[in-house]
């Protein structure tokens, strides 16, 4: 029985999977033409599942002979290239000999020991003797960097001119990003800046699924086993993860092997949603090694100021194109960035949290009542009481500390949570806000961040019109604080200016607004 592969290339004989091909019809043409192309996609959306299967394809027609070979061993050799390509070829031979015949395979691919080749004499003598012409696509290209890809590069380069009899006939670069935008140390702050055969034109790149591919995913396992997908929740898978091929198939891997595994029964908007917390909380590889990211200082100047609700300022085109290269963000329809989808929103959040929670004090759940309810006025006591103690030195602690305030309240919310309720964010750049949604059993709390910088108005006003609408989407019972940070300069300490009161909206809705 086939099923929702989380893990490394798709294979149609035990995998759902939809026809990579069919995902990048240009390819075949640039193949026919003997073009060098990249193609370039976040990690996890099927590159290597289309690369492999399109060798399969090619070799199996009888035209070409075609081979998936990685380039990541060489990557602990960066400033030893020939050690780098040994280790390379060393990796190729194993996957050539998965790959092709023996007769397509070059003599070195059949030894014992390394080959005392270049990659490009490996390639050469590989094109001369495979009896038709090789199309080779190289995967993980941005395993490498420095002296190791310039090398690699450079040899592609030089021997381009000698295909097809004695180089490759078609070639593939295949990572994260176009080639041409890979920096070097050896080359100071400078992009590659790569000549011919790597044209930009030929730069493709995979995209997520469309709504009519993650349902039609979904129908495979139904059509396999009975159990249905509900239109809703094809829909909220749809929604929470925006196609991303490695959330797709984890949600419903999640959904049909461990919350409702009866194939009888249907799998429901509710089951996607509790797959959608489980996959958060346990952050898979995929999660943590996206997460990682936000370390990265070209990162966080665009993470920061989209937390905060504010426009991004000095960031390079190139910052925001590896954003957009590593799946992190996306151009919204409105043309402006922000974070790839509901699922990663989260999990950047939360990972941000996780420092400053490691220096919370113990915090005893008394904002419930006797029957476990959450009373909210309590709360907002204990909040502001924990704020007055501890708000101060726990600043210190956030990694981000342009929105440290968010980053502390979101780490005490979470202490709630864990007493069995869930903390959801919302955040896009140009809102000049964070909007926060604490749901307990049956209260929800809806709070509206901002935060009063030096030269700005009294947020208040704008606040209070934005916790409006905020709230008309949790319902009539949900209640609502407006959460005013002033970060100016020149303020009396946090114990002495942290207060709350009461205020009305625009449209007549009793909310509570803190200043802290």
């Amino acid at each position: 029985m086939r099923y929702f592969n989380t893990a490394g290339p798709c294979r149609p004989d035990i995998h759902y999977m939809l026809s990579p091909v069919e995902r990048l019809p240009g390819v075949r043409r640039l193949i026919d033409q003997q073009a060098y192309f990249v193609l370039h996609a976040p990690r996890q959306v099927g590159k290597t599942t289309l690369m492999l299967t399109l060798a399969q394809q090619l070799t199996a027609e009888g035209r070409y002979t075609a081979a998936l070979l990685s380039l990541e061993t060489g990557a602990p050799f960066t400033d030893d290239p020939r050690t780098a390509e040994q280790e390379i070829i060393r990796a190729w031979r194993i996957a050539l000999a998965a790959q092709l015949p023996p007769e397509q395979r070059p003599a070195w691919a059949e030894t014992t020991g390394v080959p005392d080749l270049s990659l490009s004499e490996a390639l050469a003598q590989w094109a001369r003797s495979a009896g038709r012409p090789v199309v080779a696509f190289l995967d993980e290209i941005d395993a490498l960097q420095d002296n190791a890809l310039v090398s690699v590069l450079r040899q592609l380069r030089a021997g381009y001119p000698s295909r097809p009899q004695s180089f490759p006939w078609s070639l593939a670069l295949i990572g994260l990003r176009d080639v041409r935008d890979y920096k070097v140390a050896s080359g100071g702050s400078d992009r590659l800046h790569t000549a011919s055969p790597f044209n930009k034109m030929d730069a493709l790149t995979l995209g997520d699924f469309t709504f009519d591919e993650v349902a039609a995913l979904y129908r495979q396992h139904t059509a396999e086993t009975g159990q249905v997908f509900t239109d809703e929740a094809v829909a909220y898978a749809y929604e929470l993860t925006h196609g991303q091929p490695w959330l797709v198939n984890a949600l419903a891997r999640q959904a049909t092997e461990f919350i409702q595994p009866d194939p009888s029964q249907p799998i429901t908007r509710d089951h996607i949603e509790e797959a959608k917390w489980a996959l958060i909380d346990r952050r898979d590889t995929h999660l943590d090694s996206l997460a990682e990211r936000l370390n990265e200082q070209r990162v966080r100047d665009i993470i920061a100021p989209m937390l905060a609700g504010e426009l991004l300022a000095d960031v390079s085109d190139d910052d925001r194109r590896y954003v957009l290269d590593l799946g992190l963000c996306r151009l919204s329809p409105a043309g402006g960035l922000e974070v790839a989808n509901p699922m990663y929103r989260e999990v950047i959040a939360r990972m941000l949290v996780f420092p400053t929670r490691a220096f919370l004090p113990h915090i005893p759940a008394t904002w419930l009542n006797e029957a476990g309810q959450l009373v909210p006025e309590r709360l907002l006591e204990r909040f502001l009481s924990f704020w007055w103690r501890h708000g101060k030195p726990l600043l210190r602690s956030a990694s981000y500390p342009e929105i440290a305030p968010h980053i502390v309240l979101m780490a005490y919310l979470q202490r709630v949570e864990n007493g069995g309720g869930r903390v959801t964010r919302e955040y896009a750049v140009g809102t000049r806000r964070m909007d926060v949604c604490l749901a307990y059993g049956e209260v929800t709390v809806g709070m509206a961040l901002k935060v009063w910088r030096d030269g700005e108005a009294d947020p208040e006003k704008e606040g209070l019109e934005q916790l409006e609408a905020y709230l008309a989407g949790l319902g009539e019972q949900a209640v609502g604080w407006l959460v005013i940070f002033d970060q100016r300069r020149g303020q009396p300490p946090v114990a002495e200016r942290t207060r709350a009161y009461a205020a009305t909206t625009p449209g007549g809705r009793r909310v509570t607004v803190v200043r802290a």
